[in-house]
């Protein structure tokens, strides 16, 4: 079993992390927390690694329903979502699969994992789909 939801953009990193937060934000998360690893990584070890981020998104209401469910899944919230860089022009975004969850904590938060799956894949969908242009 898979444990990410992922898509692979021919978009530059900068662009990229912009447009993954506009999509979260569109399916109602927030960012909570924003890890920048080539930084944390060249800071404490002194290594050089691709551009990558960790954005911590959380839409309150489904990590409300999930801790009523079961409050120790508060250990996998929020839901982490990487945008790291491949090339000048090539971007993968990857999510932790909330049906992952499941596995973790059982069938009491399969509503709550089902609709935070539905908005992540949702969210990188929309980063896949060219914009329409309104009339």
């Amino acid at each position: 079993m898979s444990y990410t939801l992922n898509a692979t953009l021919e978009r530059g990193y900068d662009q990229t992390v912009a447009d993954v937060k506009d999509a979260l934000a569109a399916q109602g998360f927030g960012v909570l927390t924003e890890i920048d690893l080539r930084a944390t990584l060249a800071a404490k070890l002194g290594v050089e690694v691709a551009p990558q981020v960790i954005l911590g998104a959380c839409r309150p209401q489904l990590a409300h329903r999930a801790l009523e469910v079961d409050p120790s899944v508060a250990a996998v919230l929020p839901c982490n979502v990487v945008v790291r860089s491949l090339d000048e022009h090539t971007t993968v975004v990857e999510a932790f699969d909330p049906d992952a969850m499941m596995a973790l904590a059982g069938e009491g938060l399969a509503d709550v994992a089902t609709e935070a799956r539905e908005r992540l894949t949702a969210a990188l969908a929309s980063l896949t789909t060219p914009p329409t242009e309104e009339n």
